[in-house]
């Protein structure tokens, strides 16, 4: 009798234990999860930025080669109202989805690529303090590299900018100042802009 309720206990010790590693594992998954949870933010941010930076970067050309001088200012800044309006409201919603979907979507490629054992090492390591010192400064190691590499190639790399400006000037019709300005290729005056509604 004390045989078969030993090997019953024993049994059901390693079922819950089984039952226990898979818990475990997934666990461990919405652990990195939620470690990783700031770069899945800031994933979302940069879906959200992304646009408006190229709507401003388009909207500071129009602003600087087809509004008068005299209302380029005030129309400057409603464009960043607007841009900041559509940041303010796109961002959290992104931000949810992202956070929503990681789960479902990082989850289970977390949890079939890496053993319990290893989550649990990628789990020290994203706490560990020299991955938070790291993480601190990669936006400065990032900034310096990219400096240097630019001030470096720039030489090399500014005449090749020139001849794509005035080659995709040439397909597009347009032609380039010397400041960059797009002009129309037949020497024809630019259509001054709508006046802007609001």
């Amino acid at each position: 009798m004390k045989q078969h309720l030993l090997t019953g206990i024993v049994a059901a010790s390693l079922l819950a234990a089984s039952g226990a590693y898979a818990q475990t594992k997934q666990e461990l998954v919405q652990q990195v999860i939620q470690i990783q949870q700031p770069s899945i933010e800031g994933l979302a941010r940069s879906v959200v930025e992304e646009p408006a930076m190229q709507i401003s970067q388009i909207s500071q050309q129009i602003l600087q080669t087809q509004i008068p001088e005299d209302k380029r200012e005030a129309l400057a800044k409603s464009v960043s109202a607007e841009i900041q309006k559509y940041v303010n409201e796109a961002t959290p919603l992104v931000r949810d989805r992202a956070l929503k979907l990681a789960p479902t979507t990082v989850g289970p490629l977390l949890e079939s690529n890496f053993t319990e054992d290893e989550l649990k090492q990628l789990i020290a390591w994203l706490q560990s303090p020299v991955n938070k010192k790291y993480g601190e400064i990669a936006g400065q190691l990032q900034n310096a590299l990219l400096e240097k590499v630019v001030n470096d190639s720039r030489a090399q790399v500014d005449p090749k900018i020139a001849t794509m400006e005035q080659n995709v000037g040439k397909l597009l019709g347009v032609r380039t100042g010397p400041a960059g300005n797009a002009a129309p290729a037949n020497g024809a005056a630019s259509k001054p802009a709508a006046p802007v509604k609001k």
